[in-house]
């Protein structure tokens, strides 16, 4: 390296880059540990992340074709309009499904409960006037069936073998008459399962229940987020396990009576027929959303009461409910806003069929613990070997991406979901404690160095300042108070709003660094003039008032090989300034007023009161209350006024830098503070006298 170039900054260390290395790998191991274990025991935040996640594989991976087993007969706002506002008497319902049972679906299934009994049956009628009015009513040319809206879609429901809706609470106990049955059965490992127990049903009206077949809930629930990704499959009630509206249509479509549960080395599942439905040990399965499914895909049953949707109905398991706003029958899942229940059963339906329901296989968690363990060893392990942080990032994100990658092929292709939140968060948060710890490092090993830096700086300064010194050694300790003077008024300037544009921080601690050498330029002073004890003659003043100009010499040309930020070049201006007065009468250029920088004035008034106050060899010291008289006779003239005024405002800590930083003859000093100023022929009653010892110390000081 050249000379006069700065030595670059050192990094922290292989050494202690790895001590840290070490200390990470101990706390991404722990950290991989608290969040795998947070994982399995369904901590929020993680399962928040793990169900983003999931949302984001089920829009990915969401077909586009309309369900191909499936169909949504919807009683939607189109044909509320178009045939009568909801509550549709029962006979229409009755109607809707003898003409979806004419079209051979595979399946049936009614997705609106009917727990009051109809209105406006004519049975129910002739009952009303006869309570009310003590009327009996004959209706003559109605077949008995059509007497009892609620027995005639009992009827339907058992010829078209619909499968009926039914409800369970879980908060309050309802008493009925008899248990309900579902009409199919499930058995096998149900101990394998922590089955939902319900307290109470809600079932459809006695005319209507008595004569369905089939039953299922419909029972749904949502994530804490309000998203819906899962739904029971299984309730127990009574002794009973009961399934939902889902499963059992799957069943009747099928043509099977009973479901088998079995427990398997990825979790539980239900056997219907061909088909094997994975469950948690709730009971409940994922839901697989496709987007040619939507909330609004289904069959107007104005269109199937038209006898215009016999293709689509054929074959299928039919699933008739409402998207209509107003009855609220809906749902926000992964791909829909705002998809109806009756969507979100034939959304399943089509899953179980297609065997494509997901499955969280129950070991995932403790391979999220595993694979966390994984990255944050290698990572640490790197860390420790010393490798380079980019290579630790480098090897994360590979990690990351293949995890990612896996997560997403076993989805698509297996159906499975991997827990992904708590390895990416382990890799994440390892490399986040890397970044912060090679930081921490670096900072406090570039505060060492700048410290280093500022360390030479000051004895650089110091190196060059007691060069002058030695050629004037009745200085003494002059350099330490004026740096400590330059310091205060600078500091109690921006206090009070004064120059703050100048006077940073920054700015202040090159003044305080550079004031030792404002009278460096005193070395190229002959002897004979500098240590003069009596007056100077004029071609000895003309000679003395060049130190000024030496000073900014030997400076600038010390500074021109230091490269960058130049921290002597406030020193030059302080060297070259500090003898110019407010009114342009000073030297070496005789600048005027704002014309002279801040630094120069600042060190004027440092290094006159300096002067005065303490012994030279052509003057004895002047009392502290004398001088600051002194000097006050030239403010405006000598001295900027507003930096003259904030050196007044300091004056307690002024006397307490002097008295700090004292010469080391004391003796000497207070004898000469004692003895009477006219013993060495200055006269200092008269203004004119004060002015004139100003001005001596000025140029000689």
């Amino acid at each position: 390296m050249g000379p006069g170039k700065p030595s670059p900054l050192p990094g922290p260390g292989e050494a202690a880059w790895r001590r840290q290395g070490g200390w990470l790998l101990l706390a991404g191991v722990l950290i991989a540990l608290a969040l795998g274990l947070a994982g399995m025991a369904r901590f929020a935040p993680l399962v928040r992340l793990d169900n983003a996640a999931l949302d984001a594989l089920t829009r990915a991976s969401a077909r586009d074709a309309a369900a191909s087993s499936t169909v949504v007969v919807d009683i939607d706002d189109v044909s509320l309009s178009a045939v009568g506002q909801w509550p549709w008497p029962r006979y229409r319902l009755a109607a809707l499904l003898e003409g979806i049972a004419a079209e051979r679906p595979a399946a049936i299934a009614l997705d609106i409960l009917l727990p009051e009994a109809d209105r406006v049956s004519l049975a129910d009628i002739q009952q009303t006037y006869r309570r009310d009015f003590g009327i009996e009513m004959t209706i003559t040319g109605v077949p008995e069936g059509l007497q009892d809206n609620d027995g005639y879609l009992g009827h339907a429901m058992a010829q078209s073998g619909a499968v009926g809706a039914r409800y369970f609470y879980f908060d309050h106990v309802i008493a009925d008459a008899a248990p309900s049955r579902p009409g199919v059965g499930v058995d096998g490992a149900l101990d394998a399962l922590r089955l939902d127990s319900a307290l109470g049903v809600l079932d459809n009206v006695a005319p209507i229940a008595s004569q369905t077949r089939v039953s299922g809930f419909v029972n749904m629930g949502v994530d804490e987020d309000g998203v819906l990704r899962r739904l029971p499959l299984l309730v127990e009630y009574r002794g009973v396990v009961h399934p939902s509206l889902a499963l059992a249509t799957v069943m009747r479509a099928l043509g099977v009576d009973a479901a088998r549960v079995v427990d398997g080395r990825d979790g539980p599942s239900i056997v219907v027929g061909p088909h094997v439905v994975p469950v948690d040990r709730r009971g409940h399965a994922l839901v697989r959303f496709d987007a040619g499914s939507g909330g609004d895909a289904g069959i107007p049953a104005v269109e199937v009461l038209g006898g215009r949707a016999a293709a689509a109905l054929r074959g299928r398991s039919v699933i008739v409910g409402s998207s209509a706003v107003g009855l609220g029958d809906r749902h926000r899942t992964a791909l829909h806003p705002a998809m109806s229940g009756a969507g979100v059963q034939a959304a399943l339906v089509q899953s179980i069929l297609d065997d494509r329901v997901p499955r969280a296989p129950v070991w995932g968690g403790t391979a999220a613990l595993l694979l966390g363990l994984l990255i944050a060893s290698v990572q640490g392990g790197l860390l420790l070997a010393g490798r380079r942080l980019s290579v630790v990032v480098a090897v994360t994100l590979a990690f990351v991406a293949a995890t990612t990658v896996l997560a997403t092929a076993a989805f698509i292709h297996g159906h499975l979901v991997l827990p992904v939140a708590v390895p990416v968060l382990v890799a994440g948060a390892v490399v986040a404690a890397a970044f912060v710890t090679r930081y921490a490092l670096q900072h406090r090993h570039a505060r060492r160095w700048r410290k280093q830096l500022e360390n030479a700086r000051q004895v650089t300064i110091e190196s060059m300042s007691a060069v002058a010194e030695t050629r004037d050694p009745e200085t003494g300790a002059h350099i330490k108070r004026t740096q400590h003077y330059v310091r205060a008024i600078a500091r109690h300037l921006r206090a009070t709003g004064q120059y703050t544009d100048i006077l940073t921080e920054a700015h202040i601690d090159l003044l305080f660094l550079s004031a030792p050498l404002h009278d460096i330029g005193k070395v190229g002073v002959p002897d004979h003039i500098l240590l003069k004890p009596g007056p100077l003659s004029a071609e000895e003043w003309v000679i003395m008032r060049r130190h000024a100009e030496f000073g900014r010499r030997i400076i600038l040309s010390t500074s021109r090989h230091i490269e960058g930020d130049n921290f002597l070049a406030v020193a030059a201006e302080i060297a070259a300034t500090h003898h110019d007065k407010w009114d342009g009468s000073g030297y070496p250029a005789g600048l005027r007023g704002p014309a002279i920088p801040l630094s120069g004035r600042i060190m004027a008034v440092a290094d006159v009161y300096d002067a005065l106050v303490n012994r030279r060899c052509y003057k004895p010291p002047f009392p502290h209350a004398q001088a600051m008289a002194m000097m006050e006779q030239l403010r405006g003239v000598t001295f900027d006024p507003v930096v003259l005024d904030a050196f007044f405002a300091i004056e307690a800590e002024i006397i307490r830098i002097a008295a700090d930083f004292r010469d080391e003859d004391e003796s000497a000093r207070s004898s000469d503070a004692a003895a009477p100023l006219a013993d060495a022929g200055f006269a200092v009653g008269a203004a004119g006298v004060a002015v004139a010892q100003i001005e001596v110390d000025c140029q000689r000081g």
